[in-house]
């Protein structure tokens, strides 16, 4: 199934006129050797356009502990109600995905604002052109270095999401690794699992060279150069995934394991496929 709503489009969501309620600690995350499953709800926006409500309670009801989110249609701007609506579901907010320009200016008070009404810790990138400039790459990592101090008093984060393109190499190092060494351990690195596999790398080994910044991370079941008997459904791909877990669990300080899923196989539907990746994920668990 192609969608025609562009995860650009999606993520596309205002921020103005929230009130900072506060944020209650008991809807965090447990600690880093016990991660709680969240889904990304990019993998399922077609459904969330159409009736959002009914999304939330159809990923509810499959089990996840948390959602991510890429937009917030009906509720854009609307953070009280709808921490209302999830904390009536019983989910909580793993994180949310959003553009750089969210963190400059006058726009950090509004993205701090709206994300602690809702309860929100981990405020993801999900790309940026800059990060694979070798010039403008140094200035993004400082933008991200002074949104992670002035979120750390408040318990909240920062952080950046890969694709493939960030394990482009500049000189002998990746975009990725100059990222990390550029930034403090503060700024999270929101490993796409699925991604970096794709790039040719073992995910379990990004982990573990930054210990304690995969503190949210994507499990996107993958089919790697189209590896024959394999699809893109949890435990059915490409990606082996206990040494990940394992990674995350030892030495990640992961909170959350976040389900992306991007493909639909054998003609299901989007919540079809994000359900059976879930049931996937939890045989490993």
């Amino acid at each position: 199934m192609k969608s025609s709503i562009s995860r650009r489009d999606f993520v596309k969501a205002s921020i103005l006129g929230a009130t900072a309620l506060g944020t209650n600690p008991n809807l965090w995350a447990q600690g880093a050797a016990h991660p709680r499953i969240s889904v990304q709800l990019y993998s399922v926006r077609d459904d969330c356009a159409k009736d959002f409500d009914a999304a939330l309670a159809a990923v509810a009801k499959m089990g996840f502990a948390g959602v991510e989110f890429a937009g917030y249609h009906t509720y854009t701007g609307k953070a009280a109600e709808l921490r209302k609506k999830l904390d009536d579901l019983k989910l909580v907010t793993a994180g949310t995905h959003m553009g750089t320009a969210s963190f400059r200016g006058d726009e950090l008070k509004r993205t701090i604002e709206f994300h602690q009404a809702l309860g929100c810790k981990f405020l993801i990138v999900p790309g940026d052109r800059d990060f694979t400039d070798p010039e403008k790459s140094k200035a993004l990592a400082e933008t991200f270095n002074k949104t992670a101090e002035a979120l750390k008093p408040l318990d909240m984060y920062c952080g950046y999401h890969n694709h493939k393109n960030e394990f482009k190499k500049d000189g002998d190092k990746t975009f990725w690794d100059l990222f990390a060494e550029r930034t403090s351990k503060d700024v999270v690195l929101q490993q796409d699992c699925g991604w970096s596999a794709a790039a040719g790398y073992k995910p379990e080994e990004l982990v573990r060279r930054y210990p304690g910044r995969t503190k949210i991370t994507h499990f996107k079941p993958t089919v790697v150069d189209n590896e024959a008997g394999k699809k893109a459904i949890f435990g059915e791909d490409s990606v082996n995934w206990p040494p990940v877990l394992k990674a995350c669990r030892e030495v990640g300080g992961t909170e959350w394991i976040t389900i992306e899923q991007e493909a639909y196989p054998d003609g299901k539907t989007p919540m079809e496929c994000t359900q059976l990746s879930l049931a996937g994920l939890k045989k490993i668990w």
